[in-house]
């Protein structure tokens, strides 16, 4: 990836806004829809003036956000035999980044699209896949045998570069002798750092991050970038930085210079799952992406679930927590007798006015990335340049977007009539407020012809076959692990939190957005709260 790509899209994009996406001889754009996480609701929030409480319910618990933690905490609540709980969230649907779309021919993701094998210390994982029957047989096995229709099917990604895929994600042609010794060198070294342990005994890098070693030389790592790590290390090809770039890209939605060395390790040392029929390198992924693991927690819920809710003041009193909520044009006054937070963080100083000081600064001190997902309708596959076959995750080399995944590629059915791809964007090369200013202002036609002019150049008739683009925003998509965020005074002072009837759980815990962290964090909540009231009723 260069910078001249990254500044080539954007113009692009300005381009088509100013001239209103016609013109120069192509064909009208697609129709389509510009959605997102309901920023406009979300904001009366911010901007006050909500109507007071017109009426009152009481449960026994609150659980404010339906990502994946919220419903994480529910399903342990429902499982551990607590039935009295209420679950809130903003959106229509639950699942948070983990929701989808669906087209008369086929779902597909919104944003988050695989899970990698667990590891034995990714337990609860293993124990909800097994739950919904794609983990078969004991969850605690060394490598547990999975339901082949949630296996990525072959072959799982190829790279575009120079006019040709590749298989896998590191190209491998027209690359000198020494270029592919430094890889091999760099793929070692991440193999190494999955087994190897700290002075305390612990993995350097575990899944979830919590359970991770606190030896201060390994810490010491958040300090620096992953850029400056790899510097110092001497993976300096062209290559093996554009790997790490890619990474960080992926999961964290920032660039290798500004992720955390400590972050960026941890993406590639962290995972050790294995599969008795898959190789380790397999993950788990369906059409929707990973709405199936939402939906998969949502059912422990059931009808516990309210959605289009706005929790916009939290009180405490001697008995218990109060929760205003929007629902519609009314609030809603909810009395509980705990409140598990699991939206975002910085959310929470709006809501609660009596919000620790120090409490109320970490949960500011973090940023988060600003993110971009196009959906395409297809009436037919694309043309393919030479090379590697179609794959299931589509990666191009020379782009400031993470490539495509497609839809139908896990469909173990007949030839298809078209299919959905995927585009990922996170708008790593500006900075998350001007990330997120452009999220807003920037129309669906500007968008969508600058992903198809990128796409033009690796499917030269994407623009003839796409029926439909969706764009869908989200301006704070993930917590950003900046240097110095991970194992710094603020989150620490978010997980050592600890109130009587207040419990955080949201992946800003572990300062990275990842499934196996929001859930980590949801069950952990859950289980503080359930700890708490019956310690109360003692």
């Amino acid at each position: 990836m260069t910078s001249r790509s990254r500044r080539d899209f954007l113009r692009t994009v300005a381009a088509a806004a100013l001239a209103g996406c016609a013109g120069n001889g192509k064909p009208p754009l697609p129709p389509g829809e510009l959605a997102g996480v309901d920023a406009d609701f979300a904001h009366r929030l911010r901007d006050g003036g909500l109507p007071a409480p017109d009426s009152t319910r009481r449960t026994g618990i609150v659980i404010v956000g339906g990502g994946i933690s919220g419903l994480s905490a529910a399903w342990q609540l429902a499982r551990s035999g607590v039935d009295d709980f209420l679950l809130l969230d903003l959106e229509a649907e639950p699942g948070g980044n983990s929701r989808a779309g669906q087209s008369p021919l086929v779902a597909y993701p919104l944003a988050a699209h695989y899970l990698p094998l667990p590891g034995p210390q990714a337990r609860y994982v293993r124990e909800l896949l097994a739950e919904l029957g794609v983990l078969q047989g004991d969850p605690g096995a060394a490598r547990p045998h999975y339901d082949e229709r949630y296996l990525c099917a072959t072959p799982q990604e190829r790279i575009y570069r120079h006019g040709l895929w590749e298989e896998g994600l590191l190209p491998q042609r027209g690359l000198g002798p020494g270029e592919r010794a430094q890889q091999q060198a760099f793929l070692a070294r991440m193999n190494e750092l999955k087994t190897a342990r700290g002075r305390d005994g612990r993995k350097l890098f575990a899944l979830p991050m919590e359970l991770s070693s606190r030896d201060p030389a390994w810490l010491a790592l958040d300090r620096i970038s992953f850029r400056q790590w790899l510097t110092d290390n001497g993976f300096t090809a062209p290559t093996v930085l554009w790997l790490a770039d890619y990474a960080c890209r992926d999961d964290y939605g920032m660039a290798v210079g500004d992720t955390s060395a400590w972050a960026g390790l941890h993406y590639f040392a962290c995972r050790d799952g294995e599969a008795a029929n898959a190789s380790a390198e397999t993950v788990l992924t369906a059409p929707e992406g990973n709405a199936w693991l939402a939906r998969g927690l949502a059912r422990r819920a059931g009808e516990r679930i309210l959605t289009g809710a706005l929790a916009w003041r939290v009180g405490e009193g001697k008995s218990g927590i109060t929760v205003d909520v929007l629902h519609g044009r009314r609030s809603l006054r909810l009395e509980a007798r705990a409140l598990i937070w699991a939206a975002p963080l910085f959310v929470l100083p709006r809501a609660w006015p009596g919000m620790p000081e120090p409490l109320r600064r970490a949960a500011l001190a973090g940023d988060y990335a600003p993110w971009l997902t196009a959906n395409l309708h297809l009436s037919a596959l694309p043309t393919e340049r030479h090379g590697a076959p179609p794959a299931w995750d589509n990666v191009l080399y020379d782009s400031p977007g993470l490539g495509y995944v497609t839809a139908t590629h896990q469909l173990l059915r007949g030839h298809l009539p078209g299919t959905v791809l995927t585009c990922y964007r996170a708008l790593h090369d500006v900075t998350p407020a001007e990330g997120r200013r452009l999220l807003q202002a920037t129309s669906r036609a500007a968008w969508a012809e600058g992903i198809l002019a990128e796409l033009e150049g690796v499917h030269p008739d994407i623009r003839r076959l796409t029926t439909r683009l969706d764009i869908f925003r989200n301006g704070h998509a993930m917590r950003r692990p900046v240097p110095g965020s991970l194992w710094g005074a603020a989150r620490r002072t978010l997980t050592a939190f600890r109130h009587r009837r207040i419990m955080l759980a949201h992946a800003d815990l572990s300062g990275f957005s990842l499934f196996e962290e929001a859930q980590y964090r949801g069950l952990v909540a859950a289980k503080q709260a359930i700890a708490s009231l019956r310690q109360r009723a003692v």
